[in-house]
Protein backbone atom coordinates (compact mmCIF):
# COMPACT_ATOMS: atom_id res chain seq x y z
CA UNK A 1 0.00 0.00 0.00
CA UNK A 2 3.26 2.36 0.60
CA UNK A 3 4.52 2.02 -2.72
CA UNK A 4 1.34 2.39 -4.37
CA UNK A 5 0.69 6.11 -2.37
CA UNK A 6 4.41 6.43 -3.40
CA UNK A 7 3.51 5.71 -7.60
CA UNK A 8 0.14 8.30 -6.79
CA UNK A 9 2.47 11.01 -5.19
CA UNK A 10 5.05 10.84 -8.05
CA UNK A 11 2.24 10.94 -10.84
CA UNK A 12 0.58 13.98 -8.68
CA UNK A 13 3.86 16.05 -9.10
CA UNK A 14 4.13 14.94 -12.35
CA UNK A 15 0.90 16.49 -13.63
CA UNK A 16 1.24 19.63 -11.26
CA UNK A 17 4.92 20.63 -13.17
CA UNK A 18 3.16 20.27 -16.40
CA UNK A 19 0.27 22.31 -15.64
CA UNK A 20 2.18 25.85 -17.55
CA UNK A 21 5.32 25.28 -19.35
CA UNK A 22 6.91 28.69 -19.89
CA UNK A 23 7.73 28.92 -23.82
CA UNK A 24 10.59 30.45 -25.35
CA UNK A 25 9.48 31.18 -29.03
CA UNK A 26 6.02 32.48 -29.73
CA UNK A 27 3.54 30.16 -31.09
CA UNK A 28 3.37 29.34 -34.68
CA UNK A 29 0.57 31.84 -36.39
CA UNK A 30 0.51 34.48 -33.42
CA UNK A 31 1.56 38.21 -33.68
CA UNK A 32 1.37 41.42 -31.83
CA UNK A 33 -1.73 43.59 -32.67
CA UNK A 34 0.01 46.53 -35.16
CA UNK A 35 -0.83 49.47 -32.23
CA UNK A 36 -0.04 48.14 -28.88
CA UNK A 37 3.30 46.52 -27.72
CA UNK A 38 3.88 44.25 -26.06
CA UNK A 39 5.56 43.78 -22.60
CA UNK A 40 8.84 43.97 -23.02
CA UNK A 41 10.76 40.18 -22.81
CA UNK A 42 7.20 38.14 -22.75
CA UNK A 43 6.16 35.50 -25.31
CA UNK A 44 2.73 34.62 -26.64
CA UNK A 45 1.51 31.44 -25.05
CA UNK A 46 -1.98 31.76 -26.97
CA UNK A 47 -3.83 33.93 -30.16
CA UNK A 48 -7.12 33.67 -31.13
CA UNK A 49 -9.13 35.99 -33.64
CA UNK A 50 -12.92 35.85 -33.73
CA UNK A 51 -14.49 37.48 -36.39
CA UNK A 52 -17.84 38.54 -35.06
CA UNK A 53 -18.57 38.48 -30.98
CA UNK A 54 -20.42 40.39 -28.20
CA UNK A 55 -17.83 41.25 -25.86
CA UNK A 56 -18.98 42.61 -22.34
CA UNK A 57 -16.94 45.14 -20.43
CA UNK A 58 -18.04 45.70 -16.70
CA UNK A 59 -17.39 49.74 -17.66
CA UNK A 60 -19.76 52.50 -16.70
CA UNK A 61 -19.92 56.25 -17.75
CA UNK A 62 -17.92 57.30 -15.05
CA UNK A 63 -15.14 54.86 -15.99
CA UNK A 64 -15.34 52.54 -12.72
CA UNK A 65 -15.93 48.79 -12.67
CA UNK A 66 -20.02 48.21 -12.79
CA UNK A 67 -20.66 44.27 -12.81
CA UNK A 68 -24.47 44.74 -12.91
CA UNK A 69 -24.61 47.13 -16.29
CA UNK A 70 -21.56 45.97 -18.40
CA UNK A 71 -21.02 47.83 -21.71
CA UNK A 72 -21.69 45.46 -24.89
CA UNK A 73 -18.62 46.10 -27.56
CA UNK A 74 -19.74 44.32 -30.97
CA UNK A 75 -17.28 43.52 -33.21
CA UNK A 76 -13.71 41.76 -34.10
CA UNK A 77 -12.09 39.85 -30.85
CA UNK A 78 -8.45 39.03 -31.11
CA UNK A 79 -6.94 37.68 -27.75
CA UNK A 80 -3.13 37.31 -26.99
CA UNK A 81 -2.32 35.52 -23.87
CA UNK A 82 1.52 36.24 -22.73
CA UNK A 83 3.81 35.09 -20.26
CA UNK A 84 6.51 36.78 -18.70
CA UNK A 85 9.13 36.20 -15.87
CA UNK A 86 7.46 36.07 -12.20
CA UNK A 87 9.75 38.97 -10.85
CA UNK A 88 7.44 41.65 -13.47
CA UNK A 89 4.52 42.36 -11.01
CA UNK A 90 1.18 43.51 -11.65
CA UNK A 91 1.58 46.73 -10.96
CA UNK A 92 5.27 47.26 -13.53
CA UNK A 93 3.15 45.47 -16.09
CA UNK A 94 -0.21 47.98 -15.96
CA UNK A 95 2.63 51.13 -15.79
CA UNK A 96 4.11 49.72 -18.73
CA UNK A 97 1.27 49.19 -20.92
CA UNK A 98 -0.65 52.72 -19.35
CA UNK A 99 2.66 53.86 -21.21
CA UNK A 100 2.79 52.18 -24.48
CA UNK A 101 -1.06 53.08 -25.13
CA UNK A 102 0.13 56.37 -24.34
CA UNK A 103 2.28 56.43 -27.37
CA UNK A 104 -0.26 54.86 -29.47
CA UNK A 105 -2.45 57.45 -29.02
CA UNK A 106 -5.11 55.10 -26.63
CA UNK A 107 -7.18 57.34 -24.09
CA UNK A 108 -6.45 55.15 -20.76
CA UNK A 109 -10.16 54.41 -19.15
CA UNK A 110 -9.40 52.69 -15.78
CA UNK A 111 -6.34 50.91 -14.83
CA UNK A 112 -6.34 49.16 -11.45
CA UNK A 113 -4.62 46.86 -9.39
CA UNK A 114 -4.63 44.37 -6.54
CA UNK A 115 -7.04 45.27 -4.01
CA UNK A 116 -8.44 47.99 -6.09
CA UNK A 117 -10.37 45.41 -8.12
CA UNK A 118 -12.62 44.88 -4.94
CA UNK A 119 -11.19 41.19 -5.01
CA UNK A 120 -7.49 41.96 -4.06
CA UNK A 121 -6.81 38.58 -2.71
CA UNK A 122 -9.05 36.26 -4.80
CA UNK A 123 -8.46 36.71 -8.37
CA UNK A 124 -10.34 33.56 -8.92
CA UNK A 125 -12.95 35.72 -7.84
CA UNK A 126 -12.49 38.08 -10.84
CA UNK A 127 -11.63 35.80 -13.33
CA UNK A 128 -14.99 33.64 -12.64
CA UNK A 129 -16.80 37.18 -12.92
CA UNK A 130 -15.56 38.37 -16.04
CA UNK A 131 -14.09 34.65 -18.14
CA UNK A 132 -16.70 32.48 -17.10
CA UNK A 133 -20.00 32.24 -17.43
CA UNK A 134 -23.34 32.30 -15.22
CA UNK A 135 -22.30 30.84 -11.81
CA UNK A 136 -22.34 32.15 -8.77
CA UNK A 137 -21.13 35.76 -10.10
CA UNK A 138 -23.17 35.54 -13.11
CA UNK A 139 -20.13 35.73 -15.09
CA UNK A 140 -19.67 38.01 -18.04
CA UNK A 141 -18.64 34.70 -20.02
CA UNK A 142 -15.37 36.48 -22.10
CA UNK A 143 -13.64 33.06 -21.93
CA UNK A 144 -15.92 32.56 -25.02
CA UNK A 145 -12.74 33.93 -27.30
CA UNK A 146 -10.63 31.74 -26.33
CA UNK A 147 -7.84 30.81 -23.38
CA UNK A 148 -4.79 28.96 -23.95
CA UNK A 149 -4.28 29.05 -20.14
CA UNK A 150 -6.63 29.35 -16.60
CA UNK A 151 -5.56 31.70 -14.30
CA UNK A 152 -3.36 31.09 -11.25
CA UNK A 153 -5.61 31.07 -8.07
CA UNK A 154 -5.44 32.26 -4.43
CA UNK A 155 -2.56 34.80 -5.48
CA UNK A 156 -2.93 38.71 -4.34
CA UNK A 157 -1.10 40.26 -7.05
CA UNK A 158 -3.12 41.35 -10.68
CA UNK A 159 -4.47 44.09 -12.24
CA UNK A 160 -6.80 45.15 -15.07
CA UNK A 161 -6.15 47.69 -17.73
CA UNK A 162 -9.25 49.37 -20.28
CA UNK A 163 -8.45 52.11 -23.10
CA UNK A 164 -9.65 52.95 -25.95
CA UNK A 165 -8.52 54.32 -29.47
CA UNK A 166 -9.11 54.82 -32.83
CA UNK A 167 -7.70 53.62 -36.23
CA UNK A 168 -8.93 54.47 -39.21
CA UNK A 169 -12.38 53.91 -39.94
CA UNK A 170 -12.42 51.59 -36.33
CA UNK A 171 -13.08 52.58 -32.52
CA UNK A 172 -10.66 50.00 -30.31
CA UNK A 173 -11.14 48.69 -26.79
CA UNK A 174 -7.88 47.12 -25.20
CA UNK A 175 -8.12 45.03 -22.33
CA UNK A 176 -5.23 43.85 -20.52
CA UNK A 177 -5.90 41.08 -17.87
CA UNK A 178 -2.67 40.95 -15.22
CA UNK A 179 -1.87 37.89 -12.84
CA UNK A 180 1.12 36.91 -11.15
CA UNK A 181 2.04 32.70 -10.17
CA UNK A 182 4.31 31.01 -8.57
CA UNK A 183 7.04 31.02 -11.67
CA UNK A 184 5.36 33.42 -14.21
CA UNK A 185 3.26 36.50 -15.24
CA UNK A 186 0.32 35.31 -17.48
CA UNK A 187 -0.65 39.01 -19.66
CA UNK A 188 -4.11 38.60 -20.88
CA UNK A 189 -4.31 41.49 -24.17
CA UNK A 190 -7.97 41.20 -25.41
CA UNK A 191 -8.91 43.82 -28.54
CA UNK A 192 -11.91 44.91 -29.67
CA UNK A 193 -12.53 46.25 -32.85
CA UNK A 194 -15.51 48.30 -33.41
CA UNK A 195 -15.51 49.09 -37.28
CA UNK A 196 -18.28 51.58 -37.93
CA UNK A 197 -21.09 51.09 -39.82
CA UNK A 198 -21.02 52.72 -43.72
CA UNK A 199 -18.66 55.03 -42.33
CA UNK A 200 -16.87 54.94 -45.77
CA UNK A 201 -19.82 56.14 -47.81
CA UNK A 202 -20.23 59.47 -46.16
CA UNK A 203 -19.05 62.39 -48.82
CA UNK A 204 -20.81 65.72 -49.61
CA UNK A 205 -21.95 63.86 -52.54
CA UNK A 206 -23.28 60.73 -50.96
CA UNK A 207 -25.33 62.61 -48.62
CA UNK A 208 -26.88 64.89 -51.24
CA UNK A 209 -27.38 61.71 -53.70
CA UNK A 210 -29.18 59.75 -50.72
CA UNK A 211 -31.12 62.97 -49.66
CA UNK A 212 -32.25 63.68 -53.63
CA UNK A 213 -33.26 59.96 -54.02
CA UNK A 214 -34.43 58.62 -50.34
CA UNK A 215 -35.01 61.94 -48.52
CA UNK A 216 -32.71 61.05 -45.61
CA UNK A 217 -29.77 59.50 -44.83
CA UNK A 218 -28.24 58.03 -41.63
CA UNK A 219 -24.69 58.66 -40.19
CA UNK A 220 -22.92 56.35 -38.19
CA UNK A 221 -19.83 58.13 -37.86
CA UNK A 222 -21.44 60.21 -34.87
CA UNK A 223 -20.30 58.99 -31.47
CA UNK A 224 -21.50 59.86 -27.64
CA UNK A 225 -20.07 58.77 -24.81
CA UNK A 226 -21.94 55.86 -23.12
CA UNK A 227 -25.21 56.91 -22.00
CA UNK A 228 -24.55 60.40 -22.52
CA UNK A 229 -25.46 63.49 -25.28
CA UNK A 230 -21.63 64.57 -25.47
CA UNK A 231 -20.16 64.27 -28.63
CA UNK A 232 -16.35 62.38 -28.86
CA UNK A 233 -13.73 64.19 -30.74
CA UNK A 234 -13.75 61.79 -33.54
CA UNK A 235 -17.10 62.80 -34.79
CA UNK A 236 -15.95 66.09 -35.83
CA UNK A 237 -15.13 65.38 -39.41
CA UNK A 238 -17.95 63.66 -39.73
CA UNK A 239 -20.50 66.81 -38.53
CA UNK A 240 -18.28 69.11 -40.85
CA UNK A 241 -19.27 66.69 -44.21
CA UNK A 242 -22.75 67.14 -42.97
CA UNK A 243 -21.86 70.99 -42.15
CA UNK A 244 -20.86 71.37 -45.91
CA UNK A 245 -24.00 70.48 -47.28
CA UNK A 246 -25.79 72.37 -45.23
CA UNK A 247 -24.29 75.24 -46.24
CA UNK A 248 -24.37 74.77 -49.50
CA UNK A 249 -28.32 74.06 -49.65
CA UNK A 250 -29.37 76.95 -47.43
CA UNK A 251 -32.64 77.09 -49.15
CA UNK A 252 -33.59 73.52 -47.71
CA UNK A 253 -34.56 72.64 -44.23
CA UNK A 254 -33.63 69.08 -42.28
CA UNK A 255 -34.61 67.17 -39.23
CA UNK A 256 -32.15 65.96 -37.57
CA UNK A 257 -33.14 62.09 -35.97
CA UNK A 258 -31.53 60.73 -32.87
CA UNK A 259 -32.32 56.80 -33.48
CA UNK A 260 -30.97 54.11 -30.51
CA UNK A 261 -31.43 50.12 -30.87
CA UNK A 262 -34.09 48.56 -28.26
CA UNK A 263 -31.59 48.10 -25.29
CA UNK A 264 -32.62 49.23 -21.89
CA UNK A 265 -35.42 50.91 -21.32
CA UNK A 266 -37.91 52.65 -24.02
CA UNK A 267 -38.50 56.08 -22.42
CA UNK A 268 -34.90 56.43 -21.44
CA UNK A 269 -33.85 55.72 -24.70
CA UNK A 270 -36.34 58.60 -26.16
CA UNK A 271 -35.47 60.49 -23.80
CA UNK A 272 -31.74 60.04 -25.30
CA UNK A 273 -32.07 60.12 -28.22
CA UNK A 274 -33.69 63.94 -28.49
CA UNK A 275 -30.85 64.94 -26.32
CA UNK A 276 -28.40 63.33 -28.77
CA UNK A 277 -30.20 64.76 -31.43
CA UNK A 278 -30.31 68.26 -30.12
CA UNK A 279 -26.62 67.80 -29.17
CA UNK A 280 -25.60 67.30 -32.92
CA UNK A 281 -27.74 70.31 -33.82
CA UNK A 282 -26.50 72.69 -31.45
CA UNK A 283 -22.80 71.73 -32.26
CA UNK A 284 -23.61 72.39 -36.18
CA UNK A 285 -25.09 75.50 -35.53
CA UNK A 286 -22.41 76.67 -33.28
CA UNK A 287 -19.18 75.27 -34.62
CA UNK A 288 -19.56 74.86 -38.16
CA UNK A 289 -22.01 78.29 -38.87
CA UNK A 290 -25.20 76.55 -40.16
CA UNK A 291 -28.13 78.65 -40.06
CA UNK A 292 -30.21 77.76 -37.14
CA UNK A 293 -33.18 78.21 -39.16
CA UNK A 294 -32.17 74.65 -41.38
CA UNK A 295 -32.55 72.42 -38.68
CA UNK A 296 -34.98 71.29 -36.30
CA UNK A 297 -34.41 68.37 -34.01
CA UNK A 298 -35.97 65.22 -32.73
CA UNK A 299 -35.34 61.62 -30.97
CA UNK A 300 -37.65 58.61 -31.87
CA UNK A 301 -35.99 56.13 -29.54
CA UNK A 302 -35.92 52.35 -31.62
CA UNK A 303 -39.09 52.77 -33.02
CA UNK A 304 -37.15 53.05 -36.49
CA UNK A 305 -34.96 50.05 -36.87
CA UNK A 306 -33.07 49.29 -40.13
CA UNK A 307 -32.18 45.94 -38.71
CA UNK A 308 -32.96 43.20 -36.64
CA UNK A 309 -32.10 43.85 -33.10
CA UNK A 310 -31.61 40.43 -32.02
CA UNK A 311 -27.99 40.65 -33.37
CA UNK A 312 -24.97 43.22 -32.13
CA UNK A 313 -24.85 44.23 -35.77
CA UNK A 314 -28.14 44.74 -35.76
CA UNK A 315 -27.90 47.01 -33.38
CA UNK A 316 -25.03 48.83 -34.06
CA UNK A 317 -26.90 49.61 -37.79
CA UNK A 318 -29.88 51.11 -35.52
CA UNK A 319 -27.70 53.51 -34.02
CA UNK A 320 -27.56 56.59 -35.85
CA UNK A 321 -28.09 59.87 -36.76
CA UNK A 322 -30.21 60.32 -39.71
CA UNK A 323 -30.39 63.91 -41.56
CA UNK A 324 -34.48 64.14 -42.84
CA UNK A 325 -35.04 66.71 -45.72
CA UNK A 326 -38.36 68.84 -44.05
Amino acid sequence: MKKLNLIFAVIFMVNATITFAQGTLDIEGSKDYPTISRFTGSVIEFYKETKWGSYKLPLNDKNTIDWENPMTLGGKVIRIQYSASKENNAEFVLHNYKSAFSKAGYKVLLAIANEELGVGDRPHTWTDRYYEAGGFYNGLNNKKFGLGFNFPTWKSNHSFIVARGKESNKEIYAIVYTVVDDSYTLITLDVVEIEDVETGLVSVDKISGDITNKGHIAIYGIHFEVNKLTIMSESQEFLKIIADYLNAHKNKKFFIVGHTDNTGEFTSNMTLSEERAKSVMNELITKYNVDVSQLKSYGVSSLSPVSSNSTEEGRAKNRRVEIVEQ
